[in-house]
């Protein structure tokens, strides 16, 4: 009776991950700000931070393509005490889908980031010499060099990419072929 019952714990605890949406806790974003959020919610929240160096209004452009804007942030520019250095804050449709955040390499290194992303996160999906991803069923998040830590929206850039999928060239043919002839 006891090793059937230790049978059935045992074995719910190895299929459970496998039935759950999300095993990972990867975060959607930092600092308050969040994967998801409408544009004027991200304009507010990094007024309220001053982590970031938001200024207002200036900070944001327009980028090429439809639906498409940009909020550049410079903390070191705006002489806040921030380990951030520039960021990235990228929407489609309104929302946020990407987010840059470049770290201050003085006051940070790469390996103290790392370690500490592996800490909380686990081990990274995919570990190359330029950059480390952790990733879930709705984000990506990469730790890349020098130092900068991205959030993505799978879900929205994965739209966008096969919205824009152009053939490759014969250049690119030629060149995938060679290699896969290696």
């Amino acid at each position: 009776m006891k090793k059937d019952v230790a049978a059935v714990l045992l074995f719910c605890l190895l299929i459970v991950p496998f039935f759950s949406e999300d095993t990972n806790p990867i975060p959607n974003g930092y600092g308050g700000i969040e994967l998801g959020m409408p544009l004027d919610e991200v304009k507010d929240r990094l007024m309220k931070n001053s982590e970031f160096g938001y200024h207002g209004d200036r900070d944001v452009s327009l980028l090429p393509g439809e639906n498409r804007i940009l909020i550049e942030t410079d903390a070191a520019a705006g002489h806040v005490d921030s380990f951030l250095d520039r960021c990235y804050f990228q929407f489609y449709d309104g929302r946020l889908y990407i987010i840059i955040i470049n770290i201050n390499t003085e006051r940070v290194d790469h390996y103290s980031v790392f370690d500490t992303l592996c800490k909380k996160y686990g081990n990274p999906a995919s570990l190359s010499p330029e950059k480390s991803v952790w990733k879930n069923n709705g984000v990506t998040m990469s730790l890349e060099r020098p130092l900068s830590l991205k959030y993505v929206d799978n879900k929205v850039f994965d739209e966008l990419n096969s919205k824009s999928l152009v053939p490759k060239s014969g250049t690119e043919m030629t060149r995938d072929m060679f290699l896969e002839g290696l």
